[in-house]
């Protein structure tokens, strides 16, 4: 499976700093919904940092899990935002944001039930053949469990991707997170994901307040996650890597910085197992 390398989202406080330094990142994810309006400034910056480094668009807005019909008027926008920046490819959430006309904004969790999956590879599978290109689904952090749930979370994923026939952007953040939050073993989850499935992996930051963990994206990757993002390389080899940062944003070098350590335990694990 081809790599990208190791990425940053992009982000508009650092839209100069990108042009002017040429920083060493080698691909920037662009957040799907800021830049489906055609024309103005975002859209713009958008394809300037496009000629110089690759793309890949993450939405938020899919509402994949969701009862109601799948919104064909966003699907639109975004086929015609992948027609203008060709992404590598575009990626969403595992999660639904609303039902009823009514959007909550917020990536909520699914009951991991039978019918739950079909509905949820059904509805993936449109909008595949509506977009003409395999899409990724991102395993979301969680606070709360259904009580009629059939499966545990991974087998629930790995069970979309499978019927659906679509990759998996792997959130190893929020696998920790919900590791703490329900009390599974981590390490257990990424080992039953089909490996050939993992096309990308999100590194952020969390909040940790003792008996639960709250995924913020606000602060540096924890020691932990950092652990479990190794155990990611030993299982899926060499996968392209990102670092998610939506608040408290510093500097782009910093985040380079920040991002060299995912580049160094990559390529000790990779070395090891050579």
């Amino acid at each position: 499976m081809n790599t990208l390398g190791f990425g940053l989202g992009l982000r508009p406080v650092h839209y100069d700093a990108i042009r002017q330094g040429r920083p060493r990142v080698d691909w920037f994810e662009a957040i799907t919904e800021n830049y489906l309006v055609p024309g103005g400034a975002p859209l713009h910056n958008l394809e300037v940092v496009r000629q110089d480094y690759p793309i890949a668009l993450h939405g938020v807005s899919l509402s994949i899990g969701s009862t109601d019909p799948v919104d064909e008027a966003y699907l639109r926008d975004l086929r015609q935002l992948v027609s203008r920046v060709e992404p590598a490819w575009v990626s969403d959430h595992l999660c639904w944001t609303g039902v009823n006309g009514c959007n909550l904004h917020d990536l909520l969790p699914l009951p991991y039930t039978e019918e739950a999956l079909r509905h949820v590879a059904g509805r993936v599978s449109r909008v595949q053949d509506f977009l003409g290109r395999r899409i990724l689904l991102e395993n979301v952090s969680s606070y709360v469990e259904f009580t009629a749930s059939e499966m545990p979370e991974w087998e629930f994923l790995r069970g979309i991707a499978e019927l659906a026939d679509c990759d998996l952007l792997l959130d190893v953040n929020n696998v920790y997170v919900s590791s703490v939050n329900h009390g599974f073993e981590a390490r257990a989850y990424l080992d039953a994901l089909p490996c050939h499935r993992v096309r990308q992996i999100h590194l952020a930051g969390h909040e940790h307040n003792g008996n639960h963990v709250v995924d913020t994206h606000d602060a540096p990757v924890s020691e932990a996650v950092w652990e479990l993002y190794r155990h990611a390389v030993q299982r899926f080899g060499n996968v392209t890597t990102m670092i998610e940062r939506d608040d408290n944003i510093p500097d782009l070098a910093d985040l380079v910085a920040e991002l060299d350590i995912a580049r160094a335990i990559s390529r000790e694990e990779l070395q090891a197992a050579a």
